[in-house]
């Protein structure tokens, strides 16, 4: 079902797949707690189970229970976000391994675009991974996005995108491992 964005958020999502834009691309995402939402995200993405998935949040405060030592990627945090850094920090016990794929790691950002903070604040932290299949380009267009309806079970309206996936950075090992557009120094 497309809607925008004012219906989503009267929602409840619990159980849903949503697709809605951020400040890089389309996002494919679910509640980080919905397991059987986040086994659907790798099925509709055909991503293979040993390649985790990041979490998407509205602020730092819904960071804090998801890792356990924030002051590893503080700093970058400070500096990038809201935007599209990707900052690798030791996972909390709330995050399953289906997300982390068995690591003791999880990915975490908080976006600058309205929608994507609009649903972070409304319903908490998320699963979200590009909207594409695994290995292909990730989606900028809303028509191509659109084209997954009666695939997941909600897509936010929105505006074509010019953005590239996030830098991924790994602050424990001083490593880049997505370069996007954020360097790290």
């Amino acid at each position: 079902m497309i809607l925008n964005l004012q219906d989503l958020l009267k929602k409840d999502i619990y159980g849903k797949v949503i697709v809605f834009e951020t400040d890089t691309v389309y996002g494919l995402g679910c509640l980080y707690n919905d397991l059987e939402s986040v086994k659907r995200i790798y099925e509709i993405k055909r991503r293979e189970p040993k390649k985790p998935m990041a979490l998407l949040c509205a602020n730092r405060s819904q960071v804090m229970p998801l890792v356990t030592d924030f002051s590893t990627g503080e700093r970058l945090a400070e500096k990038y976000w809201p935007g599209a850094l990707t900052i690798i920090f030791p996972k909390s016990p709330l995050i399953d391994d289906l997300i982390t794929s068995g690591g003791m790691t999880v990915g975490v950002r908080i976006p600058s675009n309205h929608t994507a903070q609009s649903i972070l604040s409304q319903f908490g932290p998320m699963v979200v991974t590009s909207l594409n299949l695994s290995n292909e380009p990730a989606i900028l267009k809303f028509s191509e996005a659109a084209a997954y309806d009666g695939i997941v079970d909600y897509i936010v309206k929105g505006k074509d995108l010019e953005g590239i996936a996030s830098t991924v950075y790994d602050p424990v090992n001083k490593k880049t491992l997505r370069q996007g557009s954020v360097f790290i120094e």
